[in-house]
């Protein structure tokens, strides 16, 4: 059984109505004493989501993003074209469709990407273990984490409205330079707000999506 393909997602998409972490933890996980990167880090997560699936069955988990700001190839090694440097939000969000139903995991608790990333796949092994145990089973595991805005949300807005577009006719050029002028503005290092940053972000990931 091959590895199952995560794409990208870039930046950070945190799920709309998730509290955020104020002050998060010094780094917590190790591989043979040493800190986490992104490839070990990763490597765990798919080793969690292969575990998943019984050998020999079709995929149970499918499309997969792993939402971050860095910067990440789909081989899971970090783009060197962009700064290495960490970036100061190293919130991790995993969205992905479990039997067909989209869910999400969002751990921002730790300082680095690479120890939310591992958290995540930790508690994903955590849930497996109810199945196992015959506790329950994965959807019943997973149920807290169907990617569904909370009750009382407003609904969420088009991607073409967030980014200030006519509609979704445009062109891939158009969104990223509609992007890129908003982010220079609703960043909350500019002056915007957390819930600002993360519309947007969620709105560029979809506009990528649907203009291929």
């Amino acid at each position: 059984m091959s590895d199952p393909k995560i794409e990208p997602g870039y930046p950070l998409a945190w799920p709309q109505g998730r509290p955020r972490t104020r002050k998060p933890a010094p780094a917590l996980f190790r591989k043979d004493g040493r800190r986490l990167t992104l490839t070990t880090a990763r490597a765990r997560l798919v080793e969690q989501v292969n575990m998943i699936t019984q050998r020999g069955q079709p995929w149970r988990v499918r499309n997969m993003v792993l939402s971050t700001n860095i910067r990440f190839t789909l081989a899971g090694t970090r783009d060197q074209n962009v700064s290495r440097r960490d970036p100061e939000d190293a919130g991790v969000a995993f969205y992905f469709e479990l039997d067909g139903r989209p869910h999400v995991l969002a751990c921002d608790r730790w300082d680095t990407v690479y120890d939310n990333i591992a958290a995540i796949a930790a508690h994903i092994e955590a849930l497996r273990g109810q199945e196992r145990w015959g506790v329950a089973d994965l959807r019943q595991a997973f149920a807290g984490h169907v990617a569904l805005p909370p009750p009382g949300a407003p609904p969420e807005r088009s991607w073409w409205k967030v980014l200030g577009l006519p509609g979704a006719d445009v062109s891939r050029n158009d969104i990223d330079a509609m992007y890129r002028r908003l982010a220079a503005r609703r960043h909350p290092d500019a002056g915007g707000t957390r819930e600002q940053w993360d519309e947007l972000a969620a709105a560029y990931e979809a506009a990528k999506a649907a203009v291929a």
